[in-house]
């Protein structure tokens, strides 16, 4: 069976699965719309809420980011891992012991104010929105491949698939899609990475391969991937720092770190089981089956790079001269993988020196040493233009895989893309539905006019994110870092001081989500356009590229995050104190004990 013919048939049988799990589970009241009825074990909890967190960015573009940006690449493992503990240990049981639905409420009702609500409403629809796009950008990614459609048709049918399942079945018929979504991604993830392990390695466990030796040298994997990557003029894979910037990367990874904390689609996970108890069981599931992703991660990086160099430069294999006339890859007879990608426009090639072979090396090195051997090779330019998230698609096909690893991994990446956007979905018609038209429009909505208004919300929400997906910000991981920056500097620091400060009022609070997503935004549409349209970028007016002490505006949710906290705490000092009654709400929320009977009174 050809390669097309087995990939319609595996990513057809998973989107049957999907579909037909939402139209069994279809949700039949507002509490099975939007927690699922509040009666999912743990473990299964676990499963769906890592497939929720896991998106197109953790499985198609992360790993892609670490083969380009090497160690730096680092800080999307160790933000978006450690902001998930932070999740897990700080604000999720408090949460679910307060009982709301949603974010929104949790914060209007902390906070004593219907207008607090809504501004937390509009900073949820921001973040998530700003989300959905990354994920429309990695399901356009895995389509135009896949299904030999253009990327901008792979969205159109991503937006339908995901807006089917999403409005027949709730947070019920997410939950138990998710945990399929969940079996088939993480498949798709760690099979092809034991192949290529065994392959390049000869250990068939991914993590202990990556720092296991290369075969057929006394070198490990590392150092030949180290030695290869400097020789062609990249910086050193195992100590490069993006940007040169070691503050950067510290505040990268803390703006990943508390995103993920205050995001919204995986804190409503922990309304859908049935205690407190359970709600903190399923953090640690949930932590149990990201790792297996996360620990995989770094080791698909490294061996797809090493892979794509050993494609285009023969020597890499050989250990022979990298820059000798005959290293490089002849372009009539590159490998039908890379045809395959050249069609989707995500994979480039320009012969620069007209010598019919494929340069694919760093044209900007300071490494002096390589620039002679460059010149002396008559190298006019690289010529190969690999966009980072294909690596993780691709890397089955360039270690030849079999037909059906390769399916496996389209069906993963698919998976990946639509369990986060429907999640991201289910928030957004929450907010829209529960929190702004029930709680502060129309109060007396009946049940049936609410959840019409959730999936109207649904529909809206979905067309806006895929036509803002067809010309993205940046690559899916990157747009990620700027939804999760959003949520870390409007939401994470409302939900910290709801839980954990007594006498945090209404007004500081509010002040401080204002304050903390306009200077993220206005940071960020300085960059990358207002509501990331081309062409309305005033980075010159700001000073130039990453002006602020050299911080990318990818980073810049951690300083936003920053400027809440001071301006909440500044605007608390001089206005009314909390009433007492709230005050007292917030110690019974964070008192361990009795939280059966907190349960029951929510």
């Amino acid at each position: 069976m050809d390669l097309q013919t087995t990939i319609y048939i595996v990513v057809g049988l998973s989107f049957s699965l999907y579909i037909g799990i939402a139209i069994w589970a279809r949700a039949g009241s507002v509490s099975e719309f939007y927690a699922a009825g509040g009666a999912i074990g743990p473990k299964m909890n676990g499963m769906a809420t890592a497939a929720d967190w896991m998106s197109a960015a953790s499985f198609i573009s992360m790993a892609g980011l670490i083969a380009n940006m090497g160690y730096g690449g680092g800080l999307f493992l160790m933000g978006w891992t450690g902001g998930y503990v932070l999740l897990a240990m700080l604000l999720a049981p408090y949460l679910r012991k307060f009982g709301k639905f949603t974010v929104p409420q949790f914060i209007g009702d902390r906070f004593y104010s219907k207008s607090a609500s809504t501004l937390a409403v509009v900073c949820l629809l921001t973040a998530s929105i700003t989300y959905i796009i990354g994920q429309m950008t990695g399901v356009g990614v895995a389509f135009s491949r896949f299904l030999g459609v253009s990327s901008e048709m792979g969205i159109y049918i991503g937006m339908a698939i995901v807006f089917a399942y999403a409005v027949f079945g709730g947070m019920k018929g997410i939950t138990y899609t998710q945990v399929a979504q969940y079996i088939v991604l993480i498949l798709a993830y760690t099979v092809p990475a034991i192949f290529i392990s065994l392959q390049l390695t000869g250990n068939p466990i991914p993590q202990l391969g990556l720092g296991g030796g290369y075969v057929g040298t006394d070198m490990t994997l590392l150092q030949k991937l180290d030695s290869v990557v400097t020789d062609l003029g990249f910086g050193q894979y195992t100590t490069s720092v993006p940007n040169n910037s070691l503050l950067n990367m510290f505040m990268y990874t803390l703006s990943l770190m508390i995103g993920t904390a205050g995001l919204p689609h995986v804190i409503m996970r922990f309304f859908t089981v049935p205690t407190v108890k359970d709600a903190r069981s399923s953090a640690g599931w949930a932590l149990i089956f990201i790792a297996l992703l996360y620990t995989t991660a770094p080791a698909v990086a490294a061996m797809a790079k090493l892979n794509l160099h050993a494609t285009v430069n023969s020597a890499v294999k050989t250990g022979g001269d990298l820059y000798a006339a005959d290293a490089s890859l002849k372009n009539e007879e590159r490998p039908d993988w890379m045809k395959r990608w050249e069609k989707t426009g995500l994979l480039k090639f320009e012969d620069k020196n007209g010598d019919g072979r494929i340069q694919y090396y760093n044209d900007k090195t300071k490494n002096e040493a390589a620039k002679a051997k460059m010149d002396a090779a008559g190298w006019k330019g690289n010529e190969l233009t690999v966009n980072p998230d294909i690596m993780v698609m691709a890397n089955p096909e360039i270690a030849l895989l079999p037909n059906w690893v390769i399916a496996l991994v389209a069906a993963g990446g698919l998976a990946a893309a639509l369990s986060t956007a429907a999640g991201l979905l289910m928030a957004i018609s929450a907010a829209v539905s529960h929190d702004l038209v029930k709680g502060v429009f129309v109060p007396d909505i009946s049940e049936k006019n609410e959840l019409l208004a959730g999936k109207a919300a649904m529909a809206v929400a979905i067309v806006i994110a895929g036509w803002l997906g067809l010309n993205p910000p940046g690559f899916a991981a990157g747009t990620v870092a700027l939804a999760f920056g959003i949520a870390a500097s409007s939401l994470f620091p409302a939900i910290m001081m709801g839980i954990f400060s007594k006498t945090m009022n209404k007004e500081g609070a509010m002040a401080g989500m204002v304050a903390g997503l306009l200077v993220t935004l206005f940071y960020v549409f300085a960059h990358k356009g207002i509501f990331f349209v081309k062409g309305t970028e005033f980075v010159d007016a700001i000073g130039g590229p990453n002006s602020f002490f050299g911080i990318t505006p990818e980073a810049i949710g951690a300083v936003g995050a920053m400027v809440n906290f001071a301006v909440a705490f500044a605007v608390y000092k001089v206005t009314q104190p909390t009433p007492s009654h709230i005050q007292a709400m917030v110690e019974a929320v964070r008192v361990p004990r009795g939280s059966k009977m907190v349960d029951g009174a929510h």
